[in-house]
């Protein structure tokens, strides 16, 4: 499993009229931390496209814990996982950067396919993400 923390200000045109977030942020918030996390491990989302890796969403769960507003700084830690052999899971906690206040967490599986979209296995250089190891080319 590999985790990554990382920094994201709620901006203006993500709040709604009640003075939180709006609830579908949470999946773009998701996948901040998700692309932050595969490129501090050394190889970003886009280069796993290159390789012909692709990562489908087959699955999402949210938790709405707290509020959120306009220029709120929060924090998202975001870990990966196996899920099978052919697929991860992205588990994303967001909090208050300055509290520590749960604002939700959730996460996604996705499948991984080639870019015809059939299923591959997990590539060896995506094992060592998953064991803690950054990936050097």
């Amino acid at each position: 499993m590999f985790s990554h923390t990382c920094q994201l200000r709620v901006r203006y045109s993500e709040s709604d009229r009640m003075g939180t977030f709006y609830n579908s942020r949470l999946l773009e918030w998701m996948e901040v931390g998700r692309s932050e996390l595969t490129r501090a491990a050394g190889k970003a989302y886009a280069e796993w496209e290159a390789e012909g890796v692709m990562a489908p969403i087959i699955e999402a769960n949210l938790k709405f814990k707290g509020r959120a507003g306009y220029d709120d700084l929060l924090c998202l830690e975001t870990t990966c996982e196996r899920a099978g052999r052919a697929r991860l899971k992205f588990q994303t906690v967001i909090t208050m950067a300055g509290t520590g206040k749960p604002v939700a967490e959730g996460f996604t599986i996705h499948a991984l396919t080639n870019p015809e979209g059939s299923p591959i296995r997990i590539p060896d250089w995506i094992n060592h993400l998953l064991n803690g190891e950054k990936y050097e080319q």
